[in-house]
């Protein structure tokens, strides 16, 4: 079976290096399935793409909804139907705190630094109860996983010098998803993006 060439949207004016692309869609044409693409960054810089302070409109691409609080955390679990036992609040309690991407290495010593009294594998099975009911998010790297307090659908910003990791709400062009999705045949319905980069 012959493999598609990788898929390359042009951008104008001239675009600079690409950005990594995850777009979730489905087709009539083709199974529903993740594609992954290279969709170059405008030129000069992400101004041009719309950064919202909260989630993209539902016309650009983005689903879901993000709890504002850790309160709305709490409701969303209990709808969930998950046990809101006192360990499981902790590790919401500390992501929400740092609201950064950490291990659970780090999450478990984090809390034991604070005086909780929490073993690694109890943090562990907390993570993956949470990030399986999408409450939270797991991001895989190649030194391991690292979870975030956000599990709507959003952007990162990967710093090439320290790792870091920053959240980000883009939006993209309506006309680019247009592109894309007559160049698919896929209808876009979410999409997350990748960037990396240095400050300046």
């Amino acid at each position: 079976m012959a493999l598609r060439p990788p898929l390359r949207i042009a951008a104008s004016p001239p675009p600079l290096p690409a950005v990594a692309a995850v777009f979730c869609s489905t087709s009539s044409v083709m199974p529903p399935a993740p594609l992954s693409t290279a969709v170059p960054a405008p030129a000069g810089s992400l101004e041009s793409l719309p950064v919202a302070a909260g989630m993209g409109e539902s016309g650009a691409g983005q689903v879901g909804s993000r709890p504002d609080n850790l309160d709305e955390v709490y409701s969303l679990c209990r709808e969930l139907g998950l046990r809101l036992s006192r360990q499981r609040r902790m590790v919401l309690d500390l992501l929400w705190a740092e609201k950064s991407h950490l291990s659970a290495r780090d999450i478990f010593e984090k809390l034991n630094n604070l005086g909780r009294n929490i073993g690694h594998t109890s943090v562990y099975q907390n993570l993956e109860a949470l990030q399986s009911a999408g409450v939270i998010e797991c991001l895989d790297r190649a030194s391991g996983r690292l979870y975030g307090y956000r599990a709507d659908p959003h952007s990162h910003l990967t710093c090439l010098d320290t790792g870091a990791i920053q959240d980000l709400d883009v939006v993209l062009p309506p006309d680019l998803l247009e592109r894309i999705e007559r160049e698919t045949g896929f209808r876009i319905s979410a999409y997350t993006l990748h960037l990396c980069g240095r400050r300046a």
